[in-house]
């Protein structure tokens, strides 16, 4: 639990919308301690300040597609301590697979017109800096879309177990290693929750994600 003011980067093209957050922000406790309008500023500014959570909208400059996204990815691979909380109004599946590939653990994703008081959004970020998860069920519905999902109460004690270390972030070997047993007994564990989750091999789908997905919206995390 972080006991001091959270440290903030703020990515938002939108000028005026940017600056509302900040002040925002500030008014609930939060220092922003940097704002960036584009991709490369915000890779820029998480390097220079390495914050508590960074908040990152998806359409940036130049082109306005997925630059967002993409840096964020690449926060994740390059200070994952740093949480990341997606705000944007658009739901780009690929890459918040790709962001969510490595475990959810300190990852969010809200829609800006289903976030209805200030207060969601910040106790949310403070989520994200903790390590936790703040995903929107619409998002976690379009991640799933192509895949069934399981029913987590259907796992067994040991499967469960697996599956909360996979959401964490956790390989297969850290796994064997937390609980002590083997790294074939994990794998046999994760093909497990895979069938009951009816998340069959793809060449284009991440069942690791989507059953990760699965948890999370059952569970309520």
């Amino acid at each position: 639990m972080i006991n001091r003011p959270l440290r903030v980067v703020l990515a938002e093209d939108s000028v005026i919308l940017r600056d509302g957050m900040v002040e925002l922000l500030a008014a609930r406790g939060c220092e922003v301690v940097a704002t960036a309008g584009t991709a490369p500023e915000l890779l820029a500014a998480v390097d220079a300040h390495r914050p508590d959570v960074a908040v990152v909208d998806i359409r940036m400059p130049p082109t306005h597609t997925d630059e967002g996204i993409r840096a964020a990815v690449e926060i994740r691979a390059r200070a994952p301590e740093v949480g990341i909380l997606v705000f944007s109004q658009h739901i780009e599946t690929a890459w918040a697979s790709r962001l969510l590939a490595q475990g959810a653990a300190g990852i969010g994703y809200l829609l800006k017109e289903r976030v209805a008081r200030t207060s969601e959004f910040v106790d949310a970020l403070h989520r994200v800096a903790d390590g936790g998860t703040a995903l929107d069920p619409e998002v976690v519905t379009q991640l799933m879309r192509g895949g069934q999902r399981g029913r987590v109460d259907a796992l067994t004690p040991r499967e469960r177990e697996v599956l909360e270390l996979m959401a964490q972030g956790h390989s297969n070997r850290s796994i064997a290693t937390l609980l002590v047993v083997s790294e074939r007994a994990v794998e046999k564990h994760v093909a497990a929750v895979f069938t009951k989750f009816g998340l069959r091999a793809t060449e284009t789908d991440n069942r690791r994600v989507k059953a990760v997905l699965a948890y999370l919206a059952e569970s309520g995390s």
